[in-house]
């Protein structure tokens, strides 16, 4: 089934919703944004300063990067510009990018040389999943940071750990990348708490984690989608107005 821009921006400003609603927003910072054209370079972003409760499918901004390193778009911010702007023309699996300072992931990613642990089933999802950027240097403000961000990802990441920062997921759709998020942040959640115990650990073996995680990625498969699907239903019923 073919998406048109109309779809992904009424998907897009579901997840800034659901979001939200989660309490995963930081005031009105961060950034979602997906790609609308085959090669990347057009793409939907969140306009600076709106918050995420409030954003209407209508809202989002249609950019043109042309080249990674051109101009931002003065109604979007920058450090949003410099990222996703390369991600989405450089990482073919990068349609979708999620960026968020969601509390759990990010307490994870500020220990220092943490790894996230095998810990229950959620966490296995995300076995050899997740890249590390615990080379902190600031807000992204120039396409070097993006450089090392891509080199990290690589074609098997779909998460990003950001040291001192926060994460960033990608995916295929609105709704997959919506799904890894909503599963991270529950995973981590579990984590911080397990760990808050003082109690040894009992994590899951590298050889089960690697199968679970290929459960997870086979069965069921549109599992994201009926997950994303009964948000926008919810949201139809509740907030119509978000798909305007």
């Amino acid at each position: 089934m073919t998406t048109t821009e109309a779809d992904v921006r009424r998907e897009l400003a579901a997840a800034f919703r659901w979001t939200a609603r989660l309490g995963w927003n930081e005031a009105v910072a961060n950034h979602f944004s997906a790609a609308v054209s085959a090669d990347g370079s057009q793409f939907l972003l969140n306009p600076s300063g709106r918050h995420f409760a409030r954003m209407k499918a209508s809202d989002l901004l249609l950019l043109d990067a042309g080249r990674a390193g051109s101009a931002a778009d003065p109604a979007a911010d920058a450090t949003a510009w410099y990222l996703h702007a390369n991600l989405h023309q450089r990482l073919p699996h990068a349609r979708v990018v999620l960026h968020t300072h969601q509390p759990h992931v990010t307490a994870l990613a500020c220990l220092q040389d943490f790894e996230f642990l095998m810990l229950d089933q959620n966490s296995c999802r995300f076995y050899e999943r997740i890249a590390y950027d615990r080379a902190y240097g600031g807000m992204f403000l120039d396409d070097s940071e993006a450089e090392r961000v891509i080199g990290l990802m690589g074609a098997d990441k779909r998460v990003l750990f950001l040291g001192g920062h926060g994460v960033m997921v990608i995916g295929p759709s609105v709704a997959e990348a919506f799904d890894t998020l909503y599963y991270l942040e529950h995973a981590a959640r579990l984590q911080v708490l397990a760990l808050s115990t003082g109690r040894p650990l009992q994590l899951v073996a590298p050889e089960v984690a690697a199968r679970t995680r290929d459960q997870w990625e086979h069965y069921p498969a549109d599992a994201a989608k009926c997950h994303f699907d009964e948000l926008l239903a919810i949201l139809d019923e509740q907030e119509p107005e978000y798909a305007s």
